[in-house]
């Protein structure tokens, strides 16, 4: 294939997955890299588990990602439809293409007499293989088991392909990722390709979809090793060319097991709802199996892109460090500007009247406290001091610090002298300077007079800078919250 095209096939069965987003961002980078063409297409063939909020998420997933397709359901392209269940009239002229070759035979056989042999099998320990009961009956016999009401499923024939194509039972395929694969397909048994309700299954469905689309390099999770080395045959007794595979390993959580929603999030919108910036989570799945060659892990998807090669992907699996996605992620929240900060917060400041700030205090306030941020919802928890007239305060805080007498000497003091104060942060800065060598000189550590302050006007023993702290409350507030905390 002259034009390198790949794509990313989801099932509309629920949230993207970050394993698919990973699977789709590889895609993406190799038709960069080599510039081809990135596809999109829905398989929604599971009518029970497909709905439209899935759909939609997909969609809405990718693009917060900026992995935007060149073709797919909604932006179109030469080869659509791009939604399978649009495409149910295209495979059975391909199923019956290989009824005609004899590489596919028609199977009247019932669930039951299927589960019967399976038994067998099991009773004489050997691994299940169907037993080609069906493969060479009779027109007459076919006529009399319709009669009966059966309606026949379509089944590749394995054996007749593999001696088509192949010298031995012994199917060879050279992967861009792991190298060189090898299964013995006499252990496959011959597998449906129509159901007997007219339906494809998904071994079938896909061929025929990434046959017609000229899909030249397919790149998936290593789950799909199986079903590759069915495909092969199928794109062969079609006449087709066989497209380049590349299986990607899985991705697992920090125990090395499955990842799943009990080790934290797991769908790309459910980390963007938490508050992880698109662009670190892009850099850091980008990560999961691929190193950059300079070492330099922070980069931009186009910068990724020049320098990615689907070569030098691991063939192993990897491990989803959450710790180092929120190292990133809090690496990038620095990096962005202060107004685009700004409005990325406010979703996570909804239970907070931001009207009770002025711009200039809001934007103090982002400044201060951005800091420790690892994802933007921190924010939450990090910002209720700044808002309304009184502040509750830590029982903990209540009674180690505010309860000493240490503490309601320096409150005292400070109501005493902070009447005459101007609440600008430059005299605040050098107001409390003073202060605190004032206590110092009274033997009691500059710590331990701060913490009396923030404690009372705060809640809390750690927080922002104070001074801004002080400032952006105001006079009023300030001193009110810490008469409240005088007894």
């Amino acid at each position: 294939m002259s034009e390198v095209r790949v794509r990313i096939a989801p099932s509309p069965s629920g949230n993207l997955h970050i394993g698919t987003a990973r699977t789709a961002l590889f895609n993406y980078l190799f038709a960069k890299k080599n510039n081809g063409k990135f596809v999109l297409r829905i398989e929604d063939t599971d009518a029970e588990r497909t709905s439209q909020e899935y759909i939609d998420n997909i969609f809405d997933s990718l693009k917060a990602l900026g992995l935007n397709w060149d073709e797919g359901p909604d932006v179109g392209g030469a080869y659509g439809p791009y939604t399978q269940s649009e495409r149910f009239d295209i495979y059975p002229k391909y199923a019956q293409k290989l009824l005609e070759s004899g590489y596919a035979y028609e199977c009247f056989c019932t669930p039951e007499e299927l589960e019967a042999e399976k038994e067998e099998a099991t009773k004489n320990k050997k691994p299940y293989v169907y037993t080609k009961k069906c493969e060479n009956l009779t027109e007459e016999q076919k006529a009399k088991l319709r009669a009966e009401g059966r309606k026949p499923a379509i089944r590749f024939n394995i054996s007749k392909a593999q001696k088509a194509f192949h010298d031995t039972s012994i199917l060879k395929f050279d992967d861009l990722v792991k190298g060189e694969l090898h299964m013995d397909t006499s252990l496959l048994g011959d597998f449906v390709i129509m159901k007997s309700n007219g339906t494809p299954t998904y071994n079938f469905a896909v061929v025929i979809d990434d046959m017609l689309m000229k899909i030249s390099h397919i790149i998936r999770g290593e789950d799909h090793i199986s079903n590759t080395f069915k495909q092969i045959l199928i794109y062969e007794a079609l006449g087709a060319e066989v497209p380049r595979f590349g299986h990607l390993g899985m991705i697992l959580a920090p125990d090395r097991s499955k990842l799943s929603k009990r080790h934290g999030a797991t769908a790309v919108s459910e980390f963007v709802e938490k508050g992880y910036l698109t662009e670190a989570l892009i850099n850091f799945v980008a990560l999961l199996g691929w190193s950059p060659s300079d070492g330099q892990e922070i980069k931009t998807v186009d910068e990724i892109a020049q320098d990615f090669r689907i070569g030098d992907v691991s063939s192993s699996n990897s491990i989803f460090e959450y710790d180092k996605l929120n190292w990133m992620n809090g690496h990038y929240i620095k990096m962005l500007d202060i107004e685009d900060l700004k409005e990325r917060l406010k979703p996570y400041l909804t239970k907070y009247d931001l009207s009770e700030m002025t711009d200039a205090q809001y934007t103090r306030m982002v400044e201060v406290t951005r800091e420790p941020l690892t994802i933007l919802s921190d924010i939450t928890d990090a910002v209720p001091y700044f808002f309304g007239e009184t502040v509750e305060i830590d029982p903990k805080a209540q009674t180690e610090v505010l309860d000493t007498e240490v503490s309601q000497n320096v409150l005292k003091e400070f109501v005493k002298q902070a009447e005459g104060w101007s609440f600008d942060e430059e005299t605040l800065h050098t107001k409390l300077e003073a202060f605190r060598a004032q206590f110092k000189e009274l033997g009691i550590k500059p710590k331990i007079t701060m913490w009396a302050i923030r404690v009372a006007v705060t809640g809390r023993t750690c927080g922002a800078d104070m001074t801004a702290i002080l400032a952006i409350l105001g006079k009023d507030r300030v001193m009110k919250r810490v008469k409240m905390a005088m007894k």
